[in-house]
C-alpha cells in the first residue's frame, strides 16, 4: 500500500479496494517504525489522521468524490495548523500552536486530504541541507550519511522513503527542487502568487512560495490543483484561473521548443551531472521537442543578489520574534533589553542569526543603497533575461544542482559552500516563474534532478513535460534500499 502514489490511491479509493481509514492507519505505524532512521516529522498527528480518513470514508460512501478525498499528506512545519504545533524547525517556536489554519491546509482539508503530520525543515526554512532544523537532521533516504536537501528535506525524504504519498512544501530559492533532486522526487515551485501565503510563517515575503513534493509529475498536478488559487486574505495572491492540471498532462511534446543556457554547464557542474541531463535531453528529442541554445547573462549576479535580498526581508519577517507576544522567551530577564537579546540569541540557531545580522546590515542606513538596491536591480535583469528567453523558447531545462547530495555536516563550516549549490535554482524565484525539478537518474548511487522553467501561470506545461518524460522513463520509479 505505501508504494501506490497519490493517482493510484486516488483510483483505489474510488474502487473501494481500500479505506482511508486501511491506508492511513498502514502509513502511521510504517512512520513510527521507519522515520526514527531519518527524522522527517517534528510532530505526528495520529488522532486527527484517522478521524479526517473516517470522515473521507464517509463523504465516498455517500456518494462524494475527488482525487484528494482520503488521500494522506504531510504539511512543512511551517504551514500553521489550528491547535497543533507549527514550529519552523525553530525552539523559537516549539511551544507555538497555531489559532487557525493556513489557506493551503485549509483547502487541502476541505478537499478530503488527512494530514499524518507536520514534517522536518530548516530552521526557517533557511538551508539547504535541512540540517539547522532544531529537532535534528534530516537524513536522505537514498544514503542515511547524506543530506536530503533543505529547507523541505523533511518533506521530501518522508515522501522518497515512501512514507507517505505527497507532501506540501516551500521555495525560496529552491527549497522545494534541490530537495526533490537530491531524493529522486518532482517537486514544483508555482508561479510567485499562484498558491496563498497566508498562514506560511514567512522567511522571505517576496520569493517564498508553497508547492507540492511528490514522486510523480501526475501526482504534483493532483496535489497542486488542491493548493492553488486566489486568496483575498493574501494581498499578493494573483486572481488567475487555475487550469485542470490533469487534464493538461497528456499533450504533445511536437514542436515544443527547449531553451537550454550555455551558462548552466560552466566548471562548477558536475560532468556526471551534465551528462545526464543531455541524456534527458535526448529523451525529450525523441518525443519531439525542440531543443535551442540560449543565454542568460546576468545568471552570474544571482546568488549574491538573492543573499541580499532574502536576508534582509528575514530580518524584517522575523523581528516578530522578540520574546513578548508569542514564542521562546528567555528565563528570568533582567529587563526589556535583556529580554530581547537572550530570547532571540537562545531561540534562534546560528544560521538564523547569521542571515538576520546580514539582512539588517544590508537595509542599514548608509548601505541600503550600495546592497539592497543594487540587489534588487539585478533581480529585475534577471528577470528580463528570462522574458527574453521565452520570446524564443517555451521552457528552459537545465540541472535542478550542480553537484548530487553531500555529506551531513559536509558543508557546515563553510555556509558560502552551501549557498553556492543553490545557482540554478534561485533565478526562479527572483524572477517570480514556475519551475520543477523531475528525477533524470543517478551519480554514485545518488539522485539527481534535471529542472524545467516556464512563464508564468505556466505550471501545467511543466507538469505536460514532467510527465510525459516519466512515461517514457523509469527513474521516478526507483526506491531507495530499506524503504
Amino acid at each position: 500500500m505505501h508504494h501506490m502514489t497519490l493517482a493510484e490511491i486516488a483510483r483505489g479509493l474510488a474502487d473501494k479496494k481500500l479505506s482511508s481509514v486501511e491506508l492511513t492507519q498502514t502509513l502511521l505505524a510504517r512512520i513510527a517504525q521507519l522515520d526514527p532512521q531519518i527524522n522527517s516529522f517534528i510532530s505526528l498527528t495520529q488522532d486527527l489522521a484517522l478521524s479526517q480518513a473516517k470522515a473521507a470514508d464517509e463523504r465516498r460512501a455517500n456518494g462524494e468524490s475527488g482525487a484528494l478525498l482520503g488521500a494522506p499528506i504531510a504539511h512543512k512545519d511551517l504551514f500553521c495548523t489550528q491547535g497543533i504545533r507549527t514550529s519552523c524547525g525553530s525552539k523559537m517556536l516549539d511551544n507555538f500552536k497555531a489559532p487557525y489554519d493556513a489557506t493551503v491546509v485549509a483547502k487541502l482539508a476541505a478537499a478530503g486530504a488527512v494530514t499524518l503530520g507536520k514534517t522536518n525543515m530548516d530552521e526557517f526554512a533557511m538551508g539547504s541541507a535541512n540540517e539547522s532544523s532544531w529537532y535534528g537532521a534530516v537524513k536522505n533516504p537514498w544514503n542515511l550519511e547524506h543530506v536530503p536537501g533543505g529547507s523541505s528535506g523533511g518533506s521530501a525524504a518522508a515522501v522518497a522513503a515512501r512514507l507517505l504519498p505527497a507532501a506540501t512544501a516551500t521555495d525560496t530559492g529552491g527549497s522545494i527542487r534541490q530537495p526533490a533532486a537530491f531524493t529522486n522526487l518532482t517537486g514544483l515551485k508555482p508561479t510567485y502568487g499562484r498558491v496563498s501565503r497566508w498562514g506560511m510563517i514567512a522567511y522571505a515575503s517576496s520569493l517564498d512560495q508553497g508547492g507540492p513534493l511528490a514522486r510523480t509529475a501526475e501526482d504534483c498536478a493532483i496535489l497542486l490543483q488542491g493548493m492553488a488559487g486566489f486568496d483575498p486574505n493574501d494581498s499578493t495572491s494573483i486572481d488567475e484561473p487555475v487550469p485542470d492540471y490533469s487534464a493538461g498532462l497528456n499533450g504533445s511534446l511536437q514542436g515544443l521548443r527547449i531553451g537550454v543556457p550555455k551558462e548552466y554547464f560552466s566548471a562548477g557542474l558536475d560532468p556526471r551531472i551534465a551528462e545526464l541531463i543531455h541524456n534527458s535531453i535526448k529523451e525529450l528529442e525523441k518525443l519531439g521537442a525542440v531543443i535551442k541554445e540560449i543565454s542568460l547573462p546576468n545568471m552570474q549576479h544571482a546568488i549574491p543578489a538573492y543573499y541580499v535580498i532574502a536576508p534582509a526581508e528575514a530580518s524584517s519577517n522575523l523581528s516578530r520574534f522578540d520574546g513578548v507576544r508569542f514564542g521562546y522567551r528567555c528565563e528570568n530577564p533582567e529587563n526589556l533589553e535583556d529580554l530581547y537579546k537572550r530570547s532571540r540569541g537562545e531561540g534562534f540557531g546560528s544560521e538564523v542569526q547569521r542571515r538576520i545580522m546580514v539582512g539588517a546590515y544590508a537595509l542599514s542606513a548608509g548601505y541600503y543603497d550600495a546592497y539592497y538596491l543594487k540587489a534588487q536591480k539585478i533581480r529585475r535583469l534577471v528577470k528580463n533575461d528570462f522574458m527574453s528567453a521565452f520570446n524564443e523558447v517555451d521552457i528552459i531545462l537545465g540541472p535542478t544542482t550542480p553537484n548530487p547530495a553531500w555529506k551531513l555536516g559536509a558543508k557546515s563550516s563553510d555556509p558560502v559552500a552551501a549557498y553556492l549549490e543553490d545557482v540554478y535554482t534561485i533565478t526562479a524565484n527572483l524572477a517570480g516563474l514556475p519551475g520543477l525539478s523531475m528525477p533524470a537518474g543517478f551519480v554514485d548511487g545518488l539522485p539527481v534532478g534535471v529542472q524545467l522553467l516556464a512563464p508564468y501561470f505556466q505550471e501545467g506545461r511543466l507538469l505536460n513535460v514532467a510527465h510525459q518524460y516519466q512515461l517514457n522513463t523509469d527513474w521516478h520509479t526507483r526506491t531507495p534500499t530499506g524503504f
